[in-house]
């Protein structure tokens, strides 16, 4: 009997120890939900700057404060067509991507407040950066997706330069998410840059978990630069 309890025992303790080391930490968890959101959030903020610029516009003389419309329906419609074939182009978008993930600043955080109420969402306790695995994303179809550091500081890079292999078309950064309570909600913030130092744009991401996978519930414009 001494035996049979004994064994018993031990059996019930090698069944907890193993139960625990199933259980998924707080920070294994926030990078699973971050794979999962990650390409949907990149691919609605992106930006690409080959196509940043807005269309060209007519020409005016001074002289009689007319508009100038020679050659502006064919400079139009060629910017156009060149628009339409950078969309339509299956080669695979070259995004730099800032891989270091930290907290929403203190600054964002402002922001956000005037947006949402922020009561609900916890207050982040892990360690306030990681690095963000871009390995899962290699045969992803649409991006390439390489590190920013790869490049030179990108306040250099030639806003001109319609390439998509030398250098990324624009970076993205993605700050680390605070949960709610029930772990069914999250927020965010990220951002993106076409590069040169001259255009970028900040936005805050709701996620929500509704059918057991995790997705965008809405994304807010919050900045620009």
């Amino acid at each position: 009997m001494k035996l049979s309890k004994f064994i018993f025992v031990t059996l019930v303790l090698l069944s907890s120890f193993g139960c625990k080391k199933k259980e998924v930490s707080e920070s294994d968890f926030e990078k699973h939900v971050l794979k999962n959101v990650f390409v949907e959030i990149v691919d609605s903020i992106y930006m690409d700057r080959r196509i940043i610029s807005p269309p060209p516009m007519p020409k005016r003389d001074f002289k009689t404060n007319k508009e100038d419309t020679i050659g502006y329906h064919k400079e139009l419609k060629e910017y156009w067509h060149y628009r339409d074939s950078i969309k339509n182009d299956k080669a695979r978008i070259l995004i730099g991507v800032y891989d270091t993930i930290t907290k929403i600043s203190s600054l964002e955080t402002e922001m956000i407040q005037k947006q949402i109420n922020l009561s609900s969402y916890d207050t982040l306790k892990e360690t306030e950066e990681y690095t963000f695995d871009l390995k899962p994303f290699k045969n992803n179809k649409k991006f390439h997706f390489e590190k920013a550091s790869k490049y030179s500081n990108e306040k250099y890079w030639d806003l001109n330069d319609i390439s998509n292999s030398v250098i990324p078309v624009g970076t993205v950064f993605i700050s680390r998410i605070q949960f709610d309570k029930t772990k069914t909600k999250g927020i965010l913030t990220a951002g993106a840059s076409c590069g040169g130092g001259k255009c970028g744009r900040g936005f805050l991401v709701i996620i929500e978990n509704k059918t057991g996978k995790w997705k965008v519930n809405k994304i807010i414009h919050l900045w620009d630069s």
